[in-house]
């Protein structure tokens, strides 16, 4: 049994893999950008609460408040006792911490008692009802020339607004 050097390179030659087809999904978002509008789900329908009442008026007045004391607690400028009554365990311990860190951080003026130069103001609040007892609020809030956003959400809970999550932007 002889070989041929034909028969010896075939033996050799690995075969190529078939080309693998570009997925439509690209990146670390994962963005299907394949499908077209057409074969979309249809979303589910959104159970709308009328907001015109006098009720959420009052209460976006109140969570424009909130959310001022709640910066002024964060900059340290604010005791975080102050909003306990309205705020859950776990904002109220966020909040207390932001509160520390700041001050441990900062260098206070000698001529004054303020713990940041400029003081947060609220520019405004926007309120979405989920349901009659929940919120989700966005506030937009200048510090100086520069502006954050805030998100909370809150709950009402024994018959009073609690804030039950929060996060700066």
């Amino acid at each position: 049994m002889t070989t041929t050097l034909d028969q010896l390179c075939h033996q050799k030659v690995v075969p190529l893999r078939r080309p693998t087809p570009v997925a439509t999904v690209q990146g670390t978002l994962a963005l299907d950008l394949g499908r077209g509008p057409e074969e979309l789900p249809e979303p589910p329908p959104l159970s709308v609460v009328p907001t015109d009442s006098p009720d959420h008026r009052r209460f976006e007045a109140w969570a424009h408040r909130y959310t001022q004391a709640a910066v002024e607690i964060a900059g340290g400028d604010r005791p975080v006792s102050q909003l306990l009554r309205w705020t859950s365990p776990r904002v109220y311990q966020d909040l207390a911490r932001r509160a520390q860190l700041v001050r441990s951080a900062a260098l206070r003026d000698a001529s004054t008692a303020r713990v940041q130069h400029v003081r947060p103001a609220v520019e405004t609040v926007h309120a979405t009802w989920l349901e009659e007892d929940v919120a989700e609020v966005c506030a937009r809030v200048r510090y100086g020339r520069r502006c954050r956003a805030v998100a909370l959400r809150f709950e009402k809970r024994a018959g009073r607004w609690q804030a039950t999550a929060l996060e700066f932007a």
